[in-house]
């Protein structure tokens, strides 16, 4: 392998070459298809495992193929008119109820750490040194991936050389390379240290039994209590934190994966009052989108609110309400106008857009539209003071731009109190 090819190699990931080539060799050898292929051969590949394959799964067949193509120099059929509308009445024809692993709630974390530091203390009492390290591993996984919030494979690739200890106040994790982080730059994460059910004090305390000082932190180890030199396989995640959910007393394991340690953490954040972009600014997303498909409201049925609103019964005896005494701090009406335009007018994300900025930033702020076309706005902001009211402001802007600049948008908003003269772009 030439210095080239080996930077061509390293510049996709390991599990996008694999679940590439698994794809293409499916279109190729086990369903018979040529390549390069034709827009015809790629739509009745698709019509052929409608029903049988998630849309998912066809979406990530069809990106394999695209990437095939382009890289041998060949048209990519994947995005004929005729591939997209079939791929479009499958979806129509075959509707599938996307499954979401369930999350780990804080106190079934605190379930299984507290059983894990009992069964390591109870592993050292009859010196079994392979039990321990086990425990003391999986005690530093689990507590890590909940507090970071990671995905599984980046657990799995957080490597000793790459964590820092900062003395008071956590330890910070470096990974070379994210799923969110598409330029490879690398991402910095801080862990923090807590009184209780500490990331930082599990990690160390298995970093110090195992005596590891570079490579992979998570791995795997024999009965004789031998550490491997390799990382857990990212297929053996799954099946290992069931089976220590299911040992610490938990039911429907099943139902859980790597992903609900990041979902945990998220709903947990949500409820205890963490602000959408502080969140995703800790976690790592980058889409508010995939943000809302992690957190469950604290009413998320709506039913205390539906509820709240609906007539007493008949033979309920009637009464006046006392009048509600009124929330400390002010309310402030703004006069909202925005303007979105694409960035080229090739860009196909300016509806999605205008809808995801009237829906998760003005409609918490019981937004009334003024015009047809959804540029002008009246809002009622309620903060406790004016200082609290700027950083309301503040971090309402950050997130409309946010979400114009997902969807390659240029984003023009201005805000002005109605009843003064103040304003904010």
């Amino acid at each position: 392998m030439t210095e080239v090819e080996r930077y061509l190699d390293a510049a996709t990931r390991e599990n996008t070459r694999r679940s590439y080539a698994s794809a293409v060799r499916h279109f190729e050898v086990e369903w018979g298809g040529h390549l390069p292929a034709t827009a015809d051969s790629v739509a009745r590949y698709l019509a052929e495992h409608a029903g049988q394959l998630a849309t998912n799964t066809l979406k990530q067949r069809l990106a394999a193929l695209a990437h095939w193509h382009i890289e041998h120099g060949f048209a990519n059929p994947t995005q004929a008119s005729r591939v997209r509308k079939v791929l479009k009445g499958i979806q129509t024809l075959h509707p599938r109820v996307e499954k979401q692993a369930t999350p780990l709630q804080l106190a079934q974390l605190a379930q299984v750490a507290d059983w894990l530091e009992d069964a390591i203390a109870a592993a050292k009492g009859r010196c079994d040194r392979a039990a321990e390290l086990r425990h003391l591993r999986d005690r530093a996984l689990v507590l890590l991936g909940f507090w970071r919030g990671f995905r599984g494979d980046e657990l799995i690739r957080v490597q000793v050389e790459h964590l820092r200890l900062v003395a008071g106040e956590g330890m910070t994790c470096f990974l070379p390379r994210s799923k969110g982080d598409r330029q490879a730059a690398g991402t910095t994460y801080k862990v923090p240290a807590l009184s209780r059910l500490c990331p930082v004090t599990a990690t160390v305390a298995w970093v110090e039994a195992a005596q590891l000082t570079e490579g992979p932190l998570f791995r795997g180890i024999d009965r004789w209590a031998g550490v491997s030199d390799a990382s857990l396989h990212p297929n053996s995640l799954i099946r290992l934190l069931r089976q220590l959910l299911a040992r610490a007393g938990l039911t429907s394991v099943g139902d859980y994966s790597s992903h609900s340690l990041r979902r945990g953490f998220a709903g947990w954040a949500n409820t205890n009052g963490w602000d959408v972009k502080a969140l995703m600014e800790y976690v790592g997303w980058r889409d508010v989108q995939s943000a809302m498909r992690y957190i469950d409201g604290e009413d998320p049925f709506s039913r205390q609110r539906i509820e709240a609103c609906l007539p007493e019964a008949a033979s309920a005896p009637t009464f006046v309400l006392p009048a509600p005494t009124p929330e400390p701090g002010i309310t402030v009406t703004l006069d909202a106008r925005l303007m979105l335009t694409r960035f080229t007018p090739r860009v196909r994300g300016l509806a999605k857009a205008r809808r995801l900025i009237e829906e998760l930033c003005l409609t918490p702020h019981r937004a009334q539209r003024l015009d047809v076309d959804g540029t002008h706005f009246r809002l009622l902001v309620t903060a406790a003071d004016d200082a609290a009211l700027e950083e309301t402001i503040a971090m309402l802007l950050d997130e409309m731009h946010r979400i114009a600049d997902n969807h390659q948008c240029f984003l023009s908003v201005a805000l002005r109190d109605e009843a003064g003269d103040r304003h904010w772009d």
